[in-house]
């Protein structure tokens, strides 16, 4: 489980990324509509085509939040919904906040490994793993 005041970090970092790759090719995006439920990172899908296609063909991703020279990198398990409890609470959370939007799916995101990604730290250090 992270801990709360990462889970705070990740929810109002200035900048995220998400990278994942499918056959070797590797894809980095930014994302942005980002929620933290259950222990579980949920990222919305507006028009992330070939992040989603990577995620079903390899649910090993990563993740980087940083605001100024702090961050954390958190390294997971993904996997990607069009339908569900999960999606549908993804897609009315959405319609409330930014109800231009439209959602085509809901990547979730089971963290497995934490790091701080400060410089002068430990950058190998984790803050969480398995």
């Amino acid at each position: 489980m992270i801990e709360q005041h990462i889970e705070q970090f990740i929810l109002s970092a200035d900048s995220k990324a998400l990278a994942t790759s499918a056959d070797g090719n590797i894809n980095v995006v930014p994302v942005s509509s980002i929620k933290v439920v259950d222990g579980k990172i949920w990222l919305i899908n507006y028009f992330m085509n070939k992040t989603a296609e990577n995620v079903i063909k390899n649910a090993d991703v990563a993740l980087v939040c940083w605001s100024g020279m702090m961050g954390y990198q958190i390294k997971g398990k993904a996997s990607y919904v069009t339908e569900g409890a999960d999606f549908e609470s993804a897609a009315a959370w959405i319609k409330e906040i930014l109800p231009e939007r439209i959602v085509k799916g809901l990547i979730i995101i089971d963290p497995k490994e934490v790091f701080d990604i400060a410089p002068g730290l430990d950058t190998t250090k984790q803050l969480l793993g398995v």
